[in-house]
């Protein structure tokens, strides 16, 4: 698991995909913080993730998961990758766990917002970090799915629009019928940037985290019997 981890790591940052989601995040969470704290005078760094986190997970994620198994079709590593020793679990694991590194990584200099916010005003600590919880697990349930699809297609730009498409479905769902609420994840992670450690939601997202890490792994496995 963690040499799939390590060279999933490398293929992020010795290519331009790591630096471009890097980048990316940090331009539109800075627009947002502009917008937030100059014209409407929230100076508070929840807010921040509060109004951009709906952004970033639908239309900057998929650049991390798209390329995850689809590529490995296409070049034709997948054969080698499916016949090594280490068992599919691992693999599925590793990856999954370097796109979370990265997101880790993203995270950690979103404090430098944060530490402009504390020249300001003091910040409500725990509401803080109970946001970067929060917003930590919903990108696991986001990153899961996104790999979920990418395991399905050969073709990974086939692989992130389709996963554009279902995150945007799901965070707009609510508005089309209001019994929908339970497929939107975005709507799971709000009450976090409220300073509520919510159990419900927690599982929630933990549990469809968990859930679209294994259909990955069973898609994969039945590819290595046909195989």
């Amino acid at each position: 698991m963690w040499t799939v981890m390590k060279k999933e790591l490398k293929t992020y940052f010795l290519s331009p995909i790591g630096y471009v989601f890097i980048g990316l995040f940090l331009a539109m969470f800075s627009i947002i913080f502009y917008i937030t704290t100059v014209y409407q005078g929230a100076i508070t760094y929840q807010y921040v993730f509060f109004y951009s986190v709906m952004y970033i997970v639908v239309f900057i994620i998929p650049l991390l998961t798209m390329r995850m198994f689809s590529e490995e079709r296409k070049t034709g590593t997948e054969q080698l990758l499916i016949t090594s020793p280490r068992s599919m679990v691992a693999i599925t694991l590793g990856k999954f766990l370097a796109a979370m590194v990265v997101i880790v990584i993203t995270e950690i200099l979103t404090l430098i917002y944060f530490a402009i916010i504390c020249y300001f005003k003091t910040p409500d600590i725990p509401t803080v970090f109970t946001t970067m919880f929060g917003f930590l697990i919903l990108s696991m349930a986001y990153i899961s799915l996104g790999m979920f699809i990418s395991s399905l297609t050969e073709n990974q730009i086939i692989a992130g629009i389709s996963t554009i498409a279902i995150f945007v479905l799901t965070w707009l769902a609510p508005n089309i019928s209001s019994n929908l609420m339970a497929i939107s994840l975005i709507d799971k992670f709000y009450p976090f940037a409220t300073g509520v450690f919510p159990i419900t939601e927690t599982i929630s997202l933990l549990s469809i985290t968990v859930m679209f890490v294994v259909l990955t792994m069973i898609v994969m496995k039945r590819r290595k019997l046909v195989k």
